[in-house]
């Protein structure tokens, strides 16, 4: 067992009675890619610092590869020596190279160096200084200074959320070679589903400090525990249970009087046969590859539907069917 967090409880302060973090327990084994996900204030952050060492629990354990994690309250130095933490705020020393950064302390030889850098894509960076840097190169030169150590598991909080487009994907592509020719393991917070559904090979899902659901990115997807977790994961619908088809309808709803519904899972009916759902066009939203249909139904209120094109118009009234799957 390459991680196992035990029943960690984190509470606001020693005099409050709320709890950042309400007996949070998983395991991660090794080679597995596990994504935590909530909303802002869930607890996220606060789980990344106390698995790598970074931040004292009221009480719980972590145990990396058989050794307990010891908090800065149990160590002069905090930070467990197998564990890289890379933080949102994560900080490059001012008035120096990024070669004098990353040789200070490096645990590499020079061609290992040379190949890692490759890889964080830095090489033709190393004679600036850290403040001639953007800030996704900053980003890449603070993730390869983690690595020089050689780190067992590599935890990323959110590090996808400060960056455009064009860096995000050179960011995944890194760490694509890091996971390939490094075989580091990956602990990673995001709030982005489109960060953590390609990634992922598990999911822990935090509401409010608490572990609600642990689930593969499928799973999560088409059969989230509740309408927060749908949510995380992009538009829904939540419509009676005795219309959906019982291919639909997953196990935590099969006794339950609605059921979440992703508008993709739905068509507007080429037939003039009538449905079960039927209504008015209120709104056609293009989103590039497809387009997103609110429309305003006769009794399961505003229903979403994915479109392939733009030639149903406001204001019409359509029939919609569940897609065969």
């Amino acid at each position: 067992m390459l991680l196992e967090v035990s029943q960690i409880q984190k509470k606001y302060s020693p005099a409050s009675s709320s709890l950042v973090l309400n007996n949070i327990s998983f395991q991660q084994n090794e080679g597995q890619k596990i994504a935590v996900t909530g909303s802002s204030g869930a607890g996220k952050t606060t789980l990344l610092k106390i698995i790598a060492g970074w931040e004292q629990p009221d009480s719980g354990m972590v145990m990396f590869k058989g050794e307990k994690v010891k908090g800065p309250e149990e160590q002069l130095l905090p930070g467990h020596k197998g564990i890289a933490y890379l933080s949102q705020h994560f900080e490059l020393w001012n008035n120096y190279t990024i070669h004098e950064i990353l040789h200070y302390n490096t645990q590499l030889s020079d061609k290992e160096s040379s190949e890692l850098f490759q890889i964080c894509r830095i090489e033709h960076l190393l004679k600036r200084k850290t403040n001639q840097l953007s800030g996704g190169e900053r980003q890449r030169v603070a993730l390869a200074r983690l690595l020089i150590t050689k780190p067992q598991l590599l935890v990323l909080d959110e590090p996808f959320s400060n960056l455009d487009y064009e860096h995000k994907q050179i960011l995944k592509a890194i760490l694509s070679d890091i996971e390939q020719y490094e075989k580091i393991n990956f602990l990673l917070a995001s709030h982005d589903a489109n960060d953590v559904l390609p990634w992922a090979d598990s999911v822990l899902v935090l509401q409010k400090g608490t572990l609600i659901q642990q689930a593969t990115p499928h799973e999560v997807y088409y059969y989230p525990i509740n309408e927060y977790t749908a949510a995380l994961f992009g538009y829904y619908n939540v419509l009676p249970s005795d219309i959906v088809p019982a291919q639909l309808m997953p196990e935590n709803r099969k006794h339950s009087n609605s059921c979440i519904i992703r508008p993709h899972q739905l068509q507007i009916s080429n037939s003039n046969i009538p449905t079960s759902l039927q209504g008015r066009v209120k709104e056609v939203l293009f989103y590039g590859n497809f387009y997103l249909l609110v429309i305003e139904t006769t009794f399961a209120g505003t229903v979403l539907v994915n479109h392939p094109n733009h030639h149903v118009a406001v204001g019409s009234h359509v029939n919609i069917e569940f897609c065969n799957f």
